[in-house]
């Protein structure tokens, strides 16, 4: 299966384990002073088809089962493009924050103001951000261009993002994690141990990030329910990406190469290496009411196993 299409099939079963969960949240909202809609977080390896997951499902859940939908990615909410390069800039030795997408190169502001408008407010604005602008840098869409609805018209935001679900370590634990980790010098072509390749004060502040997202708009309180598209082999998510950017050399003449995919991949690596584990055992753990699924993907991204995580 590519990335390109997903089967309604696979649809319609990842639905069927999350529909009651949506269903017993409006019951209760029915009864509760203040509304809130119920948040369904996606995340996702790189390559393993968030977007087109988030639409399939965002277009289900509206057309089939008639859900006020709204989708929002984490790359959304993206620091704009001057204070990401002031980031960088100020941060020079640090190969994990030289480009968008790391805890850290996100807006905190904005990410709690948005999501704090979907219970206070009467209508929100929905943030974009074009990672075409400043020739591939990016940079945020301006605000009187995002979508704005009504409060009231949103039964479900679908919030997608590869580092959704993460979960800071104690920073004992990430620095005995880096301790351990295996020479970055050598290794196969598709390499999933690269803590060694990023200084330890570095890797920390990115756990430090995480921390702060987690309290402020991305912790197990801020969700419902979570959805992880996951693999049986992490190097997949080279293979992946590889796949993807081949594609949009073919048909728009522009996209990484190769060699530029492996190095791209490799900037996300570390955080896999440190917080997959616990993600796969749950982000939940005692908190009653919520629910997560793991779908695991083979080399072609079809689906090899669904688990619930309890």
């Amino acid at each position: 299966m590519g990335a390109s299409k997903i089967p309604a099939e696979d649809i319609d079963t990842i639905l069927n384990h999350i529909i009651p969960h949506i269903k017993q949240h409006i019951t209760i909202q029915l009864t509760c002073p203040t509304k809130s809609p119920f948040v369904l977080a996606l995340t996702g390896l790189q390559g393993s088809g968030k977007s087109t997951w988030t639409d399939a499902l965002a277009s289900t859940l509206r057309n089939k089962h008639n859900y006020k939908t709204i989708n929002l990615s984490l790359d959304d909410l993206y620091l704009d493009h001057d204070d990401l390069v002031k980031l960088r800039e100020t941060n020079p030795s640090n190969k994990l924050l030289q480009a968008r997408g790391q805890p850290g190169t996100h807006d905190t502001t904005l990410s709690v103001s948005f999501f704090r408008s979907l219970i206070d407010s009467e209508e929100i604005s929905i943030p974009s951000f074009d990672k075409s602008l400043f020739n591939g840098e990016g940079g945020r869409v301006p605000s009187h261009q995002w979508e704005t609805i009504a409060t009231c018209d949103i039964d479900i935001i679908l919030f997608e993002g590869w580092c959704v679900g993460f979960q800071p370590l104690a920073e004992e634990k990430a620095q005995l994690r880096w301790e351990a980790a295996g020479d970055a010098t050598c290794g196969p072509a598709y390499p999933t141990d690269t803590l060694k390749e990023h200084a330890v004060e570095h890797i920390l502040g990115v756990n430090r990030s995480l921390r702060q997202y987690c309290e402020l708009f991305m912790g197990p309180k801020h969700f419902n329910y979570l959805l992880h598209l996951d693999t049986d082999n992490l190097a997949n998510v080279y293979e992946w990406r590889m796949e993807q950017e081949r594609a949009l050399r073919q048909y728009k003449g522009t996209g990484m190469t190769d060699e530029e995919v492996i190095k791209f991949v490799k900037g996300y690596m570390p955080a896999y290496e440190l917080y997959l584990n616990q993600l796969r055992k749950g982000l939940f753990a005692g908190i009653e009411g919520k629910g997560q699924l793991r779908v695991v993907l083979d080399q072609r991204r079809k689906i090899i196993a669904i688990k619930s995580i309890a």
